[in-house]
């Protein structure tokens, strides 16, 4: 399915007091709104994911999953900042007709909220049934509950955080640093800075995955090797991969964006802030996710007043969230089915 535009002329102003001459989103969007539009779901993707829910959520969202087209109106936008057809850095300048690059406004995680609202209001859409999102998408979902709470019925947020923490700022700035690097990041060219998107990328996935994953999946057949290893050649080829489909200036924005997350800014502290979601919320946790750990999904539920929990277990750590559908639709399936408030869904699924 192709991707869909939508383009505001009105200029948008960023958190930071910035002001775009017009904003466009890249989106996509599966079904059809149904008479009561009461069959909304809203999907918020993760960092460098597209807007193509059905692609890259497979067994979660598809024809014969629990989200589908034919029961649900379901769309996803793609994120401002992001290189899949939104605003950001290598989008035109229309003051000065060229590429923004490094000159594009920092956006934060509410800024990337004000402009899918925006799109919500162009599809006509009244209310959310259900908004989902992992990672940082999650962090938009949850910022999107606490800046419309009568707008979203039913929220969920997949290991994610109300803040985003000192080691993942580490994580990002580390990234961000390998990629500055990379002289060709300030020649003002879209693929400036490849070597250093590929050498972040790599550092991404040691926080993405874990001990366990590489020790099963990267382990060398016998006790021969002495250099060409397989996790080497690993990171490589997702260093790589990545470089072919996105870009360095993109990834440097959306990783400050990242940083940014924090509920409680101006709203007088977080717990406040996560007091004023009003939509049934379940929260989902990977117990062996180092990016986001399960602590930071069970301060949620303490926090947000109509929550439920769930974890489950992965070897592929932080990135099971896109992998281990089976286990994220029995849980979720648990989850519509009950209306108990607080209820503690206790669906341990060990991959």
């Amino acid at each position: 399915m192709n991707t869909l535009y939508y383009k505001s002329n009105q200029p948008f102003e960023t958190e930071s007091g910035y002001v775009l001459p017009e904003v466009e989103l890249g989106y996509h969007t599966y079904g059809t709104l149904n008479k009561n539009k009461d069959n909304v779901v809203w999907v918020c993707h993760a960092f460098t994911a597209n807007s193509d829910v059905l692609d890259w959520w497979k067994g979660l969202f598809g024809n014969n999953d629990y989200f589908n087209p034919e029961e649900h109106f379901i769309v996803c936008a793609n994120m401002l900042g992001s290189a899949y057809g939104s605003s950001g850095p290598l989008s035109i300048n229309p003051t000065t007709g060229l590429p923004y690059y490094l000159a594009f406004p920092q956006v934060t995680v509410r800024d990337m909220v004000k402009s899918q609202q925006l799109l919500a209001k162009h599809l006509g859409i009244d209310c959310i049934h259900t908004l989902i999102g992992g990672s940082l998408g999650g962090q938009q979902a949850m910022e999107w509950a606490i800046i419309e709470p009568d707008f979203i019925k039913n929220l969920i947020i997949i290991a994610a955080n109300a803040k985003h923490s000192p080691w993942g700022i580490a994580f990002n700035e580390s990234q961000r640093l390998a990629i500055a690097a990379d002289r060709t990041f300030y020649n003002h060219n879209p693929k400036g800075g490849a070597k250093g998107l590929k050498a972040a990328r790599s550092m991404a996935l040691l926080s993405y995955r874990g001990y366990k994953t590489y020790g099963i999946s990267q382990q060398e057949d016998g006790d021969a090797t002495v250099d060409n290893y397989k996790a080497a050649s690993y990171q490589n080829y997702q260093g790589e991969k990545l470089v072919a489909r996105f870009n360095a200036y993109s990834y440097w924005y959306l990783t400050k964006s990242m940083d940014s997350h924090n509920v409680g800014r101006n709203r007088g502290g977080i717990e406040k802030a996560l007091s004023l979601i009003k939509a049934r919320t379940l929260v989902i946790g990977i117990k062996s996710d180092v990016l986001f750990p399960i602590e930071e999904q069970q301060y949620l539920f303490q926090h947000i007043p109509k929550s439920a929990f769930a974890e489950f277990d992965s070897y592929y750590g932080h990135d099971g969230f896109l992998i281990e559908t089976e286990a994220l639709t029995n849980i979720i399936t648990s989850f519509f089915k009950t209306d108990v408030k607080g209820k503690i869904i206790q669906l341990q699924q060990i991959a």
